[in-house]
């Protein structure tokens, strides 16, 4: 508690500095007048400066060329750079829905992530608003992650991250003994400006390029996740995986489920099994039971464990490893739901009648033992094909999973009623040898099983949702908001170019209409690239306060309930619930919680975009290491995109890559972008999204992660 009473202390002193400068009777003055006239002694003028800073990047207050502070007269307007390898930009405005167009000569010499307060200008070509750097109020990279390249007496640090537009000058004094090819961090000392390189300083070298694991690690690194626990956080989880006494303590209190059949089904390598389910049939009812791991008994709020967690947000899933929310004593020990041991948990018990629709539910804390630790490979080897060893090795669960699989259906089948879309993308996975080289893509594709189990935390999710919803409390939700208009015309506009309707009217468009298209692309060849053209048209789901609905599941109740080892949001509304049920969540805690929550949906929301992000570069890396094997093969492979620089191909392994315009043979090709296609001028030769090419690789560099194909030699068009 004493963090947040010393947030709202701080948070009074900036009010109080913001009224001073409000009175009628204020004049701009610098900061040591300020001090002089708030009576702030010397010791504490460090501590004044700070608050004036944060208020400035707040836009709360100005500061002008002399030094002097005042309330802006108008409200500034300020939001995150996103910087561009060729030079321009573009800014975030936090409750604008587009970013802002940033020329390059107009930057301002901000960088990637710098935050900035900026002019609007015009209009730029294509509708999008432009702006202008007026002011740099914090820089966002301060230090960036690269490869050293070694001259005679200095050196330069390549930025992995593109967007910084800019290698870093090091003297040859601070490169900290890096040679040419070494992964290192670098502390940025000056930006540098017009005709001016950035400069800094080796601060850590992470191994040579070609090191196992450090093109992994560097990602993880340049994407700023934590990968290493503090000791207070290591120590607090210790000990509560040690605390028996609490643990039977909790047995007394508890629903007691240990006698009830209920699995775990995950894949084959997960190691942090957070749900299990049960399922028995009694009177024409299905009572299904989803328990989810009681993560919330071991780490408390507000503690260095609890801050930690937040910190990171999520797990973070990459090709070779996995980089925990909280220690591994936790997540795959005491709190990992494990086959025949005691578990605490939080259990959504629902009934349901013939029609997959609940009629009944309690959410209680229990205590449970999974009776086995099955895979999604050996439960859709039983009900897929029967498999005889698979079933006899499981025989007295096989009718409860049999049920399972049709209380499933029941469920999906109300699901798609209401219009609910499902996405159904063909995915991969990379598999690695002994020394994290990509040895193979395997296809993966979803089944009996991994539908089973989506199915049922769906329907918890809701459930829970929608009981907190009516109670008023507050929560944590997840929220999915319904696609911007434009954007759903340019996709009508799209699929109908290759044969398909759409409805899109002056309303908002109903999630049916986009299930209708999927539906009717199933089993064509342009199934996929329909399916991810939609799915890049919806908004990004986030986590909010407010319970506003998910578009894509068509359900207008939805939190995350059932994954508190590996996601904050789950174990942050896994403590509401618990006291909501034990009667604890008073005036004072209800107070308390919605003084917090908004902060942790932000902040968890953003370490989401940040998980995603290192994993996205992750297989892109490691998709790019494994073509770099097969420079000169043949595949044919569909047009996925199309730009004026050339066209995407994805490869039926999901390895995608450029096919350059000046490779394309025997005519001028020419870029439409309302008809998304390439034509050839003279031939009239047609290049559309979703067509079929045949292409050879032509090259592959997993430190630019870019793979690029030419036309293979019988390919005329």
């Amino acid at each position: 508690m004493t963090d947040r009473r010393s947030r709202q202390l701080e948070e009074n002193r900036k009010e109080k500095i913001t009224a001073l400068m409000k009175e009628p009777s204020y004049v701009p003055m610098k900061e040591k007048e300020l001090a002089c006239l708030m009576q702030v002694s010397a010791e504490e003028r460090p501590e004044l400066k700070r608050l004036l800073q944060e208020l400035i990047l707040e836009g709360k207050i100005q500061i002008n060329r002399r030094g002097r502070y005042s309330v802006p007269d108008v409200e500034p307007v300020i939001g995150t750079f996103i910087g561009h390898q060729k030079g321009f930009g573009f800014v975030e405005v936090e409750g604008r829905k587009e970013d802002l167009f940033v020329p390059a000569a107009k930057t301002g010499g901000a960088c990637h992530q710098d935050t900035v307060e900026i002019r609007l200008l015009g209009g730029f070509p294509g509708g999008r608003q432009e702006a202008e750097v007026v002011r740099i109020l914090a820089r966002g990279m301060t230090e960036v992650v690269g490869t050293y390249q070694q001259n005679k007496s200095f050196g330069f640090v390549i930025p992995d991250n593109s967007r910084f537009g800019r290698d870093i000058f090091i003297p040859g004094e601070k490169s900290a003994a890096a040679v040419t090819g070494s992964k290192v961090i670098a502390q940025i000392t000056d930006y540098g400006g017009p005709g001016k390189s950035p400069e800094g300083r080796v601060t850590e070298i992470l191994g040579h390029i070609s090191d196992p694991g450090v093109d992994i690690l560097s990602i993880v690194k340049s994407c700023g996740i934590p990968d290493s626990f503090p000791e207070e956080a290591l120590r607090q989880a210790q000990e509560a995986a040690a605390d028996r006494n609490s643990f039977s303590e909790e047995l007394i209190s508890r629903l007691d489920l240990r006698d009830l059949p209920m699995v775990t089904i995950d894949g084959e390598d997960a190691k942090d099994l957070d749900d299990a389910v049960s399922l028995y049939r009694k009177e024409g009812q299905y009572h299904l039971g989803v328990h989810i791991a009681d993560v919330s008994h071991y780490v408390r709020e507000d503690s260095a464990l609890d801050r930690e967690a937040l910190r990171r947000g999520t797990s973070v899933y990459l090709a070779d490893r996995v980089i925990p929310m909280l220690p591994r004593m936790l997540s795959n020990g005491v709190c990992s739901l494990n086959a025949g041991e005691d578990r605490l948990a939080l259990s959504c018990m629902m009934t349901l009648n013939g029609q997959g629709e609940v009629t009944d539910y309690t959410i209680a804390p229990s205590v449970i033992r999974v009776k086995e630790r099955m895979t999604y490979t050996c439960v859709a080897a039983i009900l897929e094909k029967d498999d005889p060893e698979e079933s006899a090795r499981y025989e007295s669960l096989v009718p409860m999973l049999r049920d399972m699989a049709r209380l499933s259906g029941l469920i999906r089948e109300r699901r798609h009623r209401r219009g609910a879309v499902d996405f159904d993308f063909p995915e991969s996975r990379i598999r690695l040898d002994e020394n994290g080289r990509p040895a193979e893509i395997l296809p993966q594709q979803r089944n009996t099983a991994t539908r089973l189990i989506e199915d049922f935390m769906l329907l918890a999710n809701e459930t829970v949702a929608q009981h907190f919803y009516w109670l008023q409390t507050p929560f944590l939700y997840r929220t999915h908001e319904t696609p911007e208009q434009d954007k759903m015309r340019s996709l009508a506009a799209f699929v109908h170019s290759l044969g398909y309707s759409m409805k899109v009217g002056q309303e908002e468009i109903h999630p049916k209409e986009l299930q209708k298209l999927l539906e009717r692309a199933e089993g064509t060849p342009e199934e996929n690239l329909i399916g991810r053209l939609t799915l890049r048209s919806m908004k990004r789901a986030h986590y909010t306060t407010r319970c506003e609905g998910h578009f894509g599941l068509a359900s207008r109740f939805y939190c995350h309930f059932t994954s508190p080892i590996r996601r904050y949001p789950d174990l942050q509304i896994h403590r509401i619930i618990k006291e909501q049920l034990s009667g604890r969540l008073d005036e004072e805690r209800t107070a308390h919680y919605e003084s917090i929550l908004e902060d942790v949906a932000k902040q968890t929301s953003r370490t989401e975009r940040r998980a995603d992000e290192a994993e996205r570069e992750a297989r892109k890396l490691k998709m790019t290491e494994y073509m770099e094997q097969h420079i000169g093969e043949v595949y044919e492979g569909i047009i996925s995109g199309i730009t004026s620089w050339g066209l995407y191909v994805e490869l039926p392994n999901t390895v995608e890559g450029l096919l350059h315009v000046s490779s394309l043979p025997g005519d001028f090709f020419e870029y439409d972008e309302a008809a998304c296609e390439m034509r050839g001028t003279k031939t009239g030769v047609c290049y559309r999204m979703g067509g079929r090419i045949r292409v050879k690789v032509r090259f592959a560099d997993r430190f630019t992660r870019s793979i690029d194909f030419i036309p293979a030699d019988d390919e005329a068009g």
